[in-house]
């Protein structure tokens, strides 16, 4: 059986959510879901996530995206 772990924290995934087989777990998504967006924590967040599944998701794959900036 394949181990996940929380892209955020690191700690094993017992609940919460996955998104392309990455998870994020439940403390964290309500995290995520309360935080305030001028924050440091929001852009930890933002970049924990955009490194862990936004990358995997362009990796080898032709798209084509129009006025798709990060």
């Amino acid at each position: 059986m394949n181990k996940r772990s929380c892209i955020i924290c690191g700690r094993p995934l017992n609940n919460g959510i996955i998104i392309n087989g990455r998870g994020i777990c439940k403390k964290c998504e309500e995290r995520i879901v309360g935080c305030n967006i001028e924050t440091d924590f929001y852009e930890y967040y933002k970049n924990c996530i955009r490194r862990n599944l936004i990358g995997d998701l362009l990796k080898g794959e032709d798209l084509i995206c129009q006025d798709y900036h990060y």
